[in-house]
């Protein structure tokens, strides 16, 4: 599977969004990538790992964010959602889940009834290494500042406005992946 079919399928080559999107899911890959490289020991399956990085944020154009050229009508909370729905369409559903379960460190069930966040009352977790991989690759890279990775501290710092537990597993993830 050649994600750019899907990618170019929705996203027209050549505009701003399409830009903002292949430069930030191409550096979430090459970090991601870079730690199955790192870790053979976790026995990455890297195929899925690079299809699935590519498109963690397919459903990003539904939403309102007009900072990064999306003119949907859906909160920016829903693209992981939304991008499950795309992918499970195409006949994805192993990189759907990664849509789905890519937000923050991953959003409990619990977490998102307390806070009344627009999505599906459902876990939305990683489960699977390569789940867990992509979801700590993507946070060091925004889609307001292309190309330019995070520092850790940076990271955190955002986790911790959403949740101190996202910090928590961030942390455990450092000590895998790192």
């Amino acid at each position: 599977m050649n994600p750019y079919t899907i990618i170019d399928k929705y996203y027209e080559p050549g505009t701003k969004l399409y830009q903002i999107y292949t430069s930030h899911v191409t550096d979430v890959c090459d970090k991601a990538l870079s730690i199955a490289q790192k870790h053979p020991e976790l026995a990455i399956d890297v195929k899925f790992l690079e299809t699935a990085a590519l498109l963690h944020d397919i459903g990003i154009f539904k939403t309102d964010a007009p900072r990064i050229d999306c003119k949907g009508t859906f909160p920016y909370i829903c693209h992981g959602y939304l991008g499950r729905e795309i992918l499970d369409a195409e006949g994805f559903p192993r990189q759907a889940l990664v849509c789905e379960r890519h937000t923050g460190t991953g959003l409990s069930l619990e977490s998102i009834i307390k806070r009344n966040l627009p999505i599906p009352h459902r876990d939305m977790q990683p489960q699977s290494l390569e789940e867990k991989i992509i979801c700590f690759a993507d946070k060091f890279f925004s889609k307001s500042q292309l190309g330019k990775e995070k520092p850790l501290k940076k990271i955190r710092e955002n986790l911790r406005q959403h949740d101190w537990h996202q910090v928590e597993i961030f942390d455990e993830w450092c000590e895998i992946f790192l």
